[in-house]
């Protein structure tokens, strides 16, 4: 939002501090300032010159010479190309040593054979708008020599505020005037027009009808009033179209918008003024006199101001005369019905829509305006009869004309302001200290509240309409009592605070540990859009972003793939990132979408962090493992169900089609249930640096209804000592070591602690299709020292539980 700040104080007189301070009000309110610009910056050499004589250039047909005088002493010479000029008018001229916008510094300069001693200036060389065909023109009287940015009112400063989509109160010079009042809304005031005839009526009656009114000779009806609940239409005839005063048109500039004509600048004033967007027609052109606001017939078509022919549905609601759509409601009217100066009676429209069709007919003709941003977040339903009233004044005020008799108004009912129920309890609860009733009066009357109470400790709030939006709950309200409290007044220690004593859901503590375990590995959280394309969704959206991503995901590996490209392209090297959110597949015919949770996470890079005393080691197939081994822990129960790793044969048909065969396992649960992979991804399928290497990856679903978390326990240490034996194994290689060791323990009895790996080896003296795979069983009793016999005994129930079934070779026992 582009927010003049010359404005904001005549909105609000009360609004003192430099612009600095008054940026950080705004962003402390919670609305950050994204720039500061100075609209006078480049024009301060930059004076009015009133030409005196206008004369032939002798060597040039299409350069004039011109006497100026610019204030200090002595006319000055000036060729100048303008195709019209006048003398007697006034004119921003830069004398020689001038610098305008752009760095362009004024030199004197020989044209022609005649000596130039400065330059009359249009308003594209000026930077107020993009006009360069003529110099511009100045209505009025002025001294030659002031200063151009005082004649023209252009000390001003233009923040940028960034709006979030919940406060379409804070889109207008009012709503944000609100927020820096001390005052509040006591504060504010509406300036009166220059050039308003005193006896112009500030009140006008109101014809209204919950479906059909006529005023001013023109006639409204609604028959869609569930999408325009209201619609105003105000009649002024015997205009005068032109240009605006230029006090106008620089308060346009100062807040980024172009000026275009008197009538048209004064519905664009409103809408930045007041936050509610009007449009004005020609009446000459609505058949009729008619204006319908009705769903468009399918098919039907309508030239927009921007010289487009859009085709609408049935879905688009418009704004129609008797025969033909004049304007698409709510986001563009319509070029036949257009205001130009030609016009001299104008119907002037003031209407309410409702934001959700907006939005989508907005998305679908791909056509955003100023006033589709506005009512597709939400307009005020209580200021339509004010914004009608202010902009037709400022009409009259500027290209003339009489105002219509009355007012037409269709209301499908009149609007009632919602009632919230406050309690001063609940706002220390909420926010950890103490509030007085008188405090939070303090606080939110300023905002437009109207509080009743406290009866039995509760407050009674009026929401004014332009916070009907946002303000629906009474955590809002405490919301706007933190807000305009000031965050940063808040202590630093907070009183105890809990809202409620439901526990919080067994998936939700899944993820806290999962992130408490990740995080300690040193891997980063991710967030990625839930929108995919049609390769990787199969739910697809009704009213998507973008046509690129159509479909909520089902996975999330691919968005967490292209994080990987982003960091690797940057030369980012070493990349560990996780992700926790949800999946959507389709339902059963007739059901919603299912959705479920997952967890992905990616590994590229470096096993550590580079030391002149080591080399770098990259991440392996085994950093994978031992991270899914650790997931697998961190979602273990009572019943100590984690994560199994199958390894998928180089010659298997991947199960996923981002793993690389061979390099890679099925995750699965105790039950069996197939939940993820994880491996290495396919090249192929990735945007990566020649220098890049293994991307390492996993994906697994986690249960809906996780057990609560396994309680250690801890036990004193062992007292008698463990006895190790080794044992040298024989195995083919379609039997993955990660289940022999599973049934070791399983069967290995109630004296055996640990099985552990110590070497693999294939090559010469190992039978082709086998690997040596060496084991280190340990035996140990907490109760006794244990005797060679009995492990002995032990060891050879584990060898022969191998021998039948892996048809293991155990070797240095004759096998």
């Amino acid at each position: 939002m582009n927010v003049s700040l010359r404005w904001i104080r005549d909105l609000a007189p009360d609004v003192t501090g430099d612009t600095e301070a008054l940026s950080r009000t705004l962003a402390a309110r919670g609305f950050p300032v994204e720039g500061i610009e100075e609209l006078a910056a480049g024009l301060r050499d930059v004076v009015v010159g009133q030409v005196l004589s206008v004369g032939p250039h002798p060597n040039a047909d299409r350069l004039s010479l011109c006497r100026v005088d610019a204030g200090d002493g002595e006319p000055l010479t000036v060729v100048c190309g303008a195709p019209v000029i006048h003398a007697g008018g006034f004119y921003p001229f830069a004398p020689v040593g001038a610098t305008l916008p752009g760095d362009f510094r004024i030199r004197k300069a020989r044209i022609r054979g005649e000596s130039s001693f400065g330059m009359l200036c249009s308003e594209r060389e000026l930077g107020l708008g993009s006009d360069g065909s003529g110099i511009l023109h100045l209505e009025g009287e002025f001294t030659p020599g002031a200063p151009l940015v005082d004649a023209l009112g252009l000390d001003d400063v233009r923040l940028d505020v960034e709006v979030t989509s919940n406060r379409p109160d804070l889109l207008s010079h009012r709503g944000i005037a609100r927020e820096l009042s001390p005052a509040g809304q006591a504060g504010l005031r509406l300036p009166t027009f220059p050039g308003l005839d005193p006896a112009t009526p500030t009140e006008l009656p109101v014809v209204s009808d919950p479906r059909e009114a006529t005023a001013g000779g023109v006639t409204v009806r609604i028959e869609d009033a569930e999408r325009c609940p209201a619609y105003l239409g105000l009649v002024i005839r015997g205009v005068q179209v032109g240009p605006s005063p230029l006090w106008l048109q620089e308060r346009l500039r100062a807040a980024g918008s172009r000026p275009i004509n008197n009538v048209v600048d004064a519905t664009n004033y409103v809408l930045l003024e007041l936050g509610h967007p009007l449009h004005a027609f020609d009446l000459d052109r609505i058949a009729e006199q008619t204006i319908v606001v009705r769903r468009a017939r399918e098919g039907e078509g309508i030239r927009t101001l921007d010289d487009v022919d859009r085709t609408l549905t049935a879905d688009d609601l418009v704004i129609a005369d008797a025969t033909r759509p004049v304007a698409v409601a709510g986001v563009m009217g319509g070029s036949e019905s257009e205001v130009d100066e030609n016009t001299r009676d104008v119907l002037l429209e003031c209407a309410l829509f409702s934001p959700g069709p907006i939005r989508s007919t907005r998305k679908r003709l791909g056509l955003s305006t100023d006033a589709s941003y506005r009512f597709e977040r939400g307009v005020d339903p209580e200021g339509l009869r004010e914004a009608v009233l202010r902009a037709a004044h400022l009409m009259v005020a500027t290209a003339g004309g009489e105002l219509a008799e009355a007012v037409a108004e269709v209301r499908a009912e009149p609007f009632q302001r919602s009632r919230v129920s406050l309690r001063v309890q609940r706002v220390e609860r909420v926010l950890g200290i103490p509030f007085t009733p008188e405090r939070i009066r303090e606080l939110l009357e300023p905002l437009g509240f109207r509080l009743t109470g406290p009866d039995d400790g509760s407050f009674t709030v009026d929401v004014p309409g332009f916070r009907s939006w946002d303000v629906t709950r009474e955590i809002d309200l405490i919301e706007e009592i933190a807000r305009t409290h000031g965050y940063d007044e808040f202590p630093e220690e907070l009183g105890a605070y809990r809202p409620g004593t439901v526990p919080d859901h067994p998936l939700f503590l899944l993820e806290d540990r999962l992130r408490d375990e990740l995080v300690a590995r040193g891997l980063f959280e991710a967030h990625t859009l839930a929108f995919a394309g049609e390769a990787n969704g199969e739910v697809a959206l009704e009213n998507p972003i973008s046509t690129e991503e159509g479909f909520l995901r089902r996975t999330l590996l691919p968005a967490l793939l292209r994080r990987v490209e982003y960091n690797l392209a940057r030369g980012n090297r070493d990349v560990r990132l996780f992700e926790l959110a949800s999946v959507f597949r389709k339902g059963p015919e007739g059901a919603p979408p299912e959705e479920a949770t997952h967890l992905a996470l990616v590994l590229h890079g470096r096993r550590r962090p580079p030391h002149w005393s080591l080399e770098d080691e990259v991440l392996d197939p085994w950093d994978l493992r031992a991270l899914v081994e650790a997931v697998g822990r961190t979602m273990g129960g009572p019943s100590e169900a984690g994560i199994r790793l199958t390894p998928v044969p180089h010659d298997d048909a991947p199960p996923a089609p981002w793993l690389t065969p061979g390099l890679g396992w099925t995750l699965s649960v105790v039950s069996g249930e197939v939940v993820g992979w994880a491996g290495a991804v396919r090249g192929e399928g990735l945007d990566l640096p020649r220098w890049a290497g293994t991307v390492w990856a996993a994906e697994l679903r986690l249960p809906a209804e996780p057990e609560a978390p396994h309680t250690a326990t801890f036990v004193a240490l062992p007292a008698h000592p463990g006895v190790d034996r080794d044992l040298a194994l024989l195995l083919h290689q379609t039997h993955p070591v990660g289940g022999v060791l599973e049934r070791i323990h399983a069967m290995g009895g109630a004296l055996l602690q640990d099985v552990d790996v110590f070497d693999i080896y294939e090559g010469e003296g190992i039978p082709e299709g086998h690997r040596s795979v060496a084991i280190r069983l340990r035996y140990q009793d907490p109760e006794r020292t244990l005797k060679d016999a009995e492990v002995d005994g032990e060891v050879e129930r584990v060898a022969d539980l191998l021998r039948r079934e892996f048809d293991a070779g155990i070797r240095g026992r004759g096998d």
